[in-house]
């Protein structure tokens, strides 16, 4: 039956390749962090990591993950709602709560299926999303599933989005959700919440927003973009990601309203269909936050760092997408030069990846590159090095 099929995949994989769109899968060889060992090369700067704090490999996170093994065992072999649902599982929504100053939490087994699960749920037909369009992928699928009319606005342009938004009076929407990533992880770019914010007031519309890419250390505090934007008050959902800045394991949650996370809870298909979130990843989540409510070293570290690459990888005239994130993409235009970069770097010593189309739109390649508390000012001199170097070899 298979061979029927077989050619059909044979001649999709050969058109991505020799499209130049092939992906690789370097294997690292060591514990993620700031160096790191491949099966290629040895000793290499990581530039392209979620681990913005540093925290994937910080002693005390790892004994708290072995501590949890100890105490809660390997995991639950049920869903929540059956037999899941330990203490710490408890504690650490309630901290979560705490730390994003929101009313209610539920975990996840990945922020993808927090996104997943959030839409068809709290929505029906009668109701309305207006999405931007560079949102995640995640955020797209959720609301793909969801049988509400279906709006979306051009990335971070709030004239755009009131024009959806009165469309969507228009054409007799119940409830309105606004859905937007905190930072859009392609390009570092900051969503403008305070003004989102402001239209929702003007139009009555839920905020949702998905914060991966900034829970830990966008804000004073690192509670977010909400706390960045100074609107901490007034997002009604937040879905996030234990597996970035918050040690870099896996796991997600939906923080907000409680009568929406109760929803949650009696209808979310993710959640009543998924394996309850490990007990370690629970317990070394705990004491990420727990870490970052008793100093903001290691983002106040992330900040001086970005700040500095940012400046130096303009000097050597390389163009970057203007921002304050730690998300700094290196903008190359072409799928194949982005491969040709990364590659040249590896070398160089320098991991770094080529991001290019379907991951980003065609003619916007580029190399992503990620700070991190852990990096040191010498790994980021190497970088600033490297890179050019590479730029003069390429021509560029």
């Amino acid at each position: 039956m298979y061979e029927n099929s077989k050619h059909i995949y044979e001649d999709i994989l050969k058109e991505i390749k020799e499209s130049g769109l092939w992906k690789n899968e370097r294997i690292i060889t060591t514990p993620q962090g700031s160096r790191i060992n491949t099966t290629m090369v040895n000793g290499v700067l990581n530039m392209c990591a979620n681990n913005y704090l540093g925290l994937s490999d910080n002693a005390d996170v790892i004994e708290a993950a072995k501590k949890a093994y100890d105490m809660w065992g390997y995991g639950l072999s049920s869903v929540r709602f059956i037999c899941g649902t330990q203490e710490i599982h408890k504690q650490l929504e309630q901290k979560l709560s705490e730390f994003l100053h929101t009313e209610d939490t539920i975990l996840y087994s990945s922020a993808f299926d927090a996104n997943g699960g959030l839409f068809e749920t709290i929505t029906t037909e009668n109701d309305a999303i207006i999405s931007d369009e560079l949102n995640h992928a995640s955020i797209i699928d959720g609301v793909r599933l969801a049988k509400a009319k279906k709006y979306r606005y051009k990335n971070n342009d709030m004239d755009a989005l009131e024009e959806q938004l009165i469309l969507a009076d228009k054409e007799g929407a119940r409830i309105k959700i606004i859905a937007t990533d905190g930072v859009f992880s392609m390009d570092g770019i900051i969503a403008n919440l305070e003004g989102i914010c402001d239209l929702a007031d003007k139009y009555n519309a839920l905020v949702m927003v998905d914060d991966s890419h900034a829970v830990g250390f966008v804000g004073k505090t690192g509670r977010g973009t909400h706390e960045y934007r100074n609107v901490m008050d007034r997002v009604d959902i937040i879905t996030g990601t234990l597996g970035k800045a918050l040690g870099g394991a896996s796991g997600g949650y939906t923080s907000g309203r409680k009568e929406i996370i109760d929803l949650l809870r009696q209808r979310s298909r993710p959640y009543l269909f998924s394996n309850t979130l490990a007990p370690a990843i629970a317990g070394a989540s705990l004491k990420v936050l727990e870490m970052l409510e008793r100093s903001t070293k290691y983002r106040d570290k992330l900040e001086e760092n970005t700040k500095y690459f940012r400046e130096e990888i303009k000097k050597i005239g390389l163009t970057i997408i203007e921002s304050e994130h730690p998300i700094v993409p290196i903008m190359l235009g072409d799928a194949v030069l982005s491969q040709k970069m990364a590659e040249k770097l590896l070398e160089k010593g320098v991991y770094v990846i080529g991001f290019y189309f379907p991951v980003v739109p065609k003619g916007k390649a580029r190399i992503r590159t990620q700070i991190s508390a852990a990096h040191s000012r010498e790994d980021l001199e190497f970088a600033i090095n490297a890179f050019k170097e590479v730029k003069e070899e390429l021509g560029l």
